[in-house]
């Protein structure tokens, strides 16, 4: 049975039926679908439009379906159009003829609508709720592990900072991605259902009662934007992206840092898979599974983009392309925090191999570059003082800490010997200008 048909002489092609079809990825909305549909039995009883008995007689209907569809007492398949379809037609089938008065007032278009409405707003806060964990993971990891390590720019060692504050730099990218996701949640939080096909209903039907019965905190302004506003999911799929990116940066340097070259964490076996051919292989599968997958994301959003950017108002079935792209997109997101929380909470820190990484980078160069400055010379001849030790170190296999005073006094005059406790990697860290570190 289709919920339309009747000015059409033809039976609808096979071909097109299938074609047409989204039960097979929209059921997973059904009970949004269901939730809306039972608020709008609701308010069409209060307004007069359904007897109160027809209203209570259709609103158990439907819950008996959602109860039977929870405890897999009724599957969602078979030769429906979409999950709109499927619930009418099992109404009826429970109810009788009194359930085709489900649909009064109300469109598919506005039904959808507030159905993808109501999903993406909780399904955003799901990943708000694993962002959190993952924020916890990041702070419980950082704060156990407050160790010297060496910092970078272009890959190239630079300046000593610690684990726990290296990490604290992903904690305040997670901050920026759940303020992003909330302020999201903020501007979808309109109910679109009393929109009609896109120009309303004459029911004298009462907007605010839905949209309150449905937890939005009003009804959206226009009907026309209301059917075909899809910025909310493109918005979700643009945060979820730059998330992703977030995690594929940390997951880039967990791959490196758990390399041999780099040798700084080990990354645990619940987490890493081997080689079918080389026994020694440890692969940080999990990680490298993350980073890859962010191009998936952002090929959901770059695909909703390219789909919304030619339609006129109002709806239009190319819309229906939302669902597919939004739900992967969504998916991808969830798995990927929660795979990347399992695998922070198991990683173990080699803190001996940071270290000796920090050493052999003379990363108190830029400290010694200051000493002199503190002691009247200007940076930029500083620089080119230190640069020359760094040469001198270098060509003798000597840190910078290494050389005694005499060594020093070659380069400048100015060094005396408390530059040793100046340039001291703990003492940098403990100087006012990295307190955050």
């Amino acid at each position: 049975m289709k919920l339309w048909g009747g000015r059409f002489k033809n039976e609808e092609s096979k071909l097109m039926e299938d074609f047409n079809s989204s039960l097979s990825f929209d059921k997973r909305l059904y009970k949004e679908d269901i939730t809306g549909s039972m608020a709008h039995v609701k308010m069409l009883a209060k307004c007069g439009i359904l007897t109160e008995e027809e209203g209570n007689k259709i609103a158990e209907g439907l819950k008996s379906i959602l109860n039977d569809i929870e405890e897999e007492n009724l599957l969602i398949e078979g030769d429906y159009e979409d999950i709109h379809s499927f619930v009418e037609v099992n109404l009826i089938g429970r109810i009788g003829e009194l359930g085709k008065k489900l649909h009064t007032g109300r469109s598919r278009n506005d039904q959808v609508a507030v159905d993808m409405r109501m999903y993406a707003k909780a399904k955003a806060y799901e990943v708000i709720e694993n962002i959190d964990e993952l924020l916890n993971t990041i702070k419980t990891l950082g704060e156990n592990n407050n160790v010297i390590m060496p910092g970078y720019t272009h890959l190239q060692r630079a300046q000593v900072v610690t684990f726990k504050h290296h990490m604290i730099a992903y904690y305040s990218m997670l901050i920026r991605d759940k303020k992003r996701i909330l302020s999201d949640i903020e501007i979808l939080d309109e109910s679109p259902l009393g929109c009609g096909a896109l120009a309303g209903t004459t029911y004298n039907i009462d907007r605010e009662l839905t949209a309150k019965e449905l937890g939005f905190k009003k009804p959206v302004d226009n009907f026309m934007d209301g059917v075909s506003d899809r910025d909310y999911l493109i918005s979700l799929l643009s945060s979820f992206s730059i998330i992703m990116m977030h995690l594929s940066r940390l997951s880039e340097e967990l791959i490196l840092w758990s390399s041999k070259e780099f040798d700084f964490i080990s990354i645990s076996d619940e987490f890493s898979t081997g080689s079918s051919i080389m026994p020694q292989k440890k692969n940080p599968d999990a990680a490298e599974l993350i980073r890859g997958k962010t191009g998936r994301v952002y090929g959901a959003l770059m695909s909703l983009l390219t789909t919304m950017k030619g339609i006129p108002l109002a709806y239009n079935k190319d819309m229906q392309e939302d669902k597919e792209r939004f739900f992967d997109g969504l998916d991808t997101v969830l798995k990927s925090l929660k795979v990347m929380n399992g695998m922070l909470a198991g990683l173990k820190i080699k803190e001996a191999n940071m270290y000796n990484s920090v050493k052999k980078g003379f990363l108190n160069a830029t400290e010694a570059a200051d000493y002199l400055v503190n002691k009247g010379m200007a940076f930029r001849d500083a620089h080119g003082v230190i640069g020359s030790i760094v040469l001198y170190c270098e060509e003798n296999n000597k840190a910078i800490e290494e050389l005694n005073l005499e060594e020093m006094k070659k380069f400048s005059i100015l060094f005396d010997k408390d530059v040793y406790e100046f340039i001291d990697y703990k003492n940098t860290l403990k100087r006012g200008i990295k307190k955050n570190i």
